[in-house]
């Protein structure tokens, strides 16, 4: 039964832990990097193509990228971490740092929703900022109650997106895994402890691996109940909030 299986309330409770950490931080780190871009005065188009490149790369290669930068040995960011004095993470295999890893992943690809917001930031009535600035409103301030609820219908939707997104997070974890294994559709695990078992994943396993399709098709209705759930819920939130008009 289902309900009764350890590894499906586990890969469950990995992706929510991931969706819990990995929205949030893309959404505040695209909303800072389009501020930080919107600021820029010259260079402007070429800074937006930088931010906006790594979101169209391949999955599957920027993924075998991700491989060699986090290796616990001779990987590019744990040499860098090194420079301060950090010891060295295994950050694929240590079940503490493997969701901080996909996070960072997921991070280096928030192109697209920088350019989003770069371009609903553009829509702004430039009065508003004028006037706050006569009044001695801060940048910070300007940013709060000018930027934040004149892009906030744009904001709700990439929020929605990212939620989406992040419960569909299949590829690179598939990748990832089988780079360790050597072939994840047998079945095996998914990392230390079972660290890198998505819900999509476990899903994956049960309808092409172990063959369980009424199992699978189980997960998938579970699926897109909790992600509808969570969307609606977003969407009459924002209603009361946000001015689409």
């Amino acid at each position: 039964m289902l309900m009764k299986d350890r590894l499906f309330w586990k890969s469950l409770n990995n992706t929510l832990v991931y969706v819990a950490i990995s929205v949030p931080a893309t959404i505040i780190l695209s909303l800072l990097l389009a501020a930080l871009l919107k600021a820029v005065k010259r260079g402007k188009a070429f800074y937006r193509s930088v931010f906006f490149l790594p979101s169209i790369f391949p999955v599957v290669a920027s993924t075998m990228i991700w491989l060699l930068v986090l290796d616990p040995i001779s990987g590019y960011l744990n040499r860098f971490l090194s420079l301060f004095g950090a010891p060295a993470i295994n950050w694929l295999g240590d079940p503490t740092w493997t969701k901080p890893a996909l996070v960072i992943m997921t991070c280096w690809g928030v192109g697209t929703t920088v350019v989003i917001l770069l371009a609903s930031m553009g829509d702004v009535p430039p009065e508003l900022y004028e006037s706050a600035s006569m009044d001695g409103a801060g940048a910070w301030t300007k940013f709060w109650h000018i930027t934040i609820p004149g892009i906030a219908h744009v904001l709700v939707y990439q929020i929605v997106l990212a939620i989406i997104n992040g419960f569909q997070y299949f590829t690179q974890v598939y990748i990832l895994c089988s780079a360790q294994s050597g072939n994840l559709s047998a079945g095996v695990g998914a990392g230390k402890k079972n660290s890198l078992l998505m819900y999509p994943l476990y899903l994956f396993q049960n309808a092409f691996a172990r063959l369980k399709m009424g199992t699978a098709s189980a997960m998938a209705w579970i699926l897109f109940i909790i992600v509808f759930v969570l969307t609606l819920v977003l969407i009459r939130i924002s209603d009361k909030y946000v001015d689409v008009k």
